[in-house]
């Protein structure tokens, strides 16, 4: 048989499987339910994933790709509660800043934070508006541009801000949006805690954020000094180190060892203290997505089986019912491997209509959370998309086996005398 034959005989085969589809509409949609509901279920998760992870990774991006963060407690995504022993490590100081830039030739420079947790009313009001729940933090002068925050409106804190302990502030591009809406900020007091402080300058929107959260558009910043000076039980101090350019893996293992030998631990102690960088919180992330894309597959799995059962079931049901029709094609010369190719085409028409359907479905439903729920992304991921087709077609290949191969074994005397 040539080529061109090949091709016919196949596009016979396929022609007819729609045709039989066609004539049993009901019964093939409830047989690939099962594929279509597996296919969409692949398909959304992947999406939600996949925007996710785009949305995390520009907005680390955005903050630093050379950056490393350190903190006495553990950073990074969460999973479960912190555990007592980690509470129980003490905070990093800024007078470990300069053991590190003299000890650690790849390290260029290092910037500061401090988290309050006492302060007694973090509402931010602006005569009659208010801002609730802000991130307050005092930072070091370094900051703005060591994390990559830049000035939109005034100008950044200074080191003289910090030295004096001045009560100037830095505030984020949500806060200035909602407390001066169409007013000039620069140089208007705001109030904090129960005291004045006077703006400085407003951070630029962020362009990336994550589940709709932006790194400072919603923060208040103040001098480190003055913040210790207003909350003086607070202590809980945050390093953000910036590697020389492509040296960042050694920054943080010279850095790591410098932190180690301050905090005075021996070569057998774990760190009392975390560290990360982007790449690691990209991974991080990787884990936890992974985990949830395994259980994703595994609940479509079940999806799928139920749906290729369910195929296997009705090509039984066609078999006996085209049992005539078979013994026909067999009587003027059929072979068994030409009825075998025609009913596994049939299954894989079948399934591969369900899976198309299941990525039609996905997709709708993708865009649907994206109007209903806009800081979810949802981007649609290609590999997804074929492999949910191509898993579709196979579960019709797999599960068509022994519907057509049955087929294929029917005596066509015996098959030409059914009723």
């Amino acid at each position: 048989m040539t080529a061109s034959e090949k091709r016919r005989v196949w596009f016979e085969n396929f022609h007819q499987a729609i045709l039989t589809i066609q004539a049993h509409k009901f019964r093939a949609f409830l047989t690939v339910l099962g594929v279509l509901i597996g296919v969409m279920t692949v398909i959304l998760v992947a999406t939600i994933l996949t925007g996710l992870r785009g949305q995390l990774v520009g907005m680390i991006e955005e903050y630093g790709t050379t950056n490393i963060y350190a903190f006495h407690l553990n950073t990074g995504i969460q999973m479960g509660r912190r555990s007592r022993k980690e509470f129980e490590r003490k905070p990093l100081q800024i007078e470990y800043i300069r053991p590190i830039l003299t000890r650690c030739d790849s390290v260029r420079d290092i910037a500061y934070q401090l988290f309050p947790r006492h302060l007694s009313d973090r509402t931010v009001k602006y005569q009659g508006a208010e801002f609730n729940a802000p991130e307050i933090a005092g930072c070091s002068a370094n900051y703005f541009d060591v994390a990559n925050q830049p000035i939109a409106i005034g100008r950044a804190l200074s080191e003289a801000d910090d030295t004096h302990r001045l009560f100037n502030v830095v505030i984020g591009w949500a806060v200035y949006e909602s407390l001066f809406p169409n007013i000039q900020p620069i140089g208007k007091e705001i109030m904090v805690s129960g005291k004045r402080f006077k703006v400085v300058g407003v951070l630029a929107k962020p362009k990336n954020s994550f589940l709709g959260q932006n790194e400072g558009e919603g923060a208040v910043y103040f001098p480190y000094m003055t913040l210790r000076k207003i909350s003086p039980r607070d202590d809980w101090t945050f390093l953000i180190i910036r590697a020389k350019s492509g040296e960042t893996v050694r920054a943080m293992d010279q850095a790591e060892s410098v932190l180690r030998s301050l905090r005075r631990l021996k070569s057998t102690d774990d760190n009392d203290f975390s560290m990360s960088t982007a790449d690691s919180l990209i991974k991080q992330f990787d884990a936890i997505t992974a985990t949830v894309g395994l259980v994703a597959i595994g609940l479509s799995s079940v999806s799928l089986l139920v749906g290729g059962i369910g195929v296997m079931n009705i090509l039984l049901v066609s078999v006996r019912e085209r049992t005539r029709e078979i013994g026909v094609r067999k009587a003027i010369g059929a072979r068994r491997s030409d009825v075998t190719v025609q009913f596994l085409i049939e299954a894989m028409t079948l399934t591969g209509m369900g899976g198309i359907f299941g990525i039609v479905l996905a997709v709708i439903a993708g865009l649907g959370l994206s109007l209903i729920l806009p800081n979810l992304p949802t981007i649609i991921p290609m590999w997804a998309v074929t492999m949910a087709f191509v898993t579709s077609v196979l579960i019709g290949l797999v599960f068509g086996v022994w519907p057509a191969t049955r087929a294929a074994r029917l005596d066509p005397i015996e098959a030409l005398r059914y009723e």
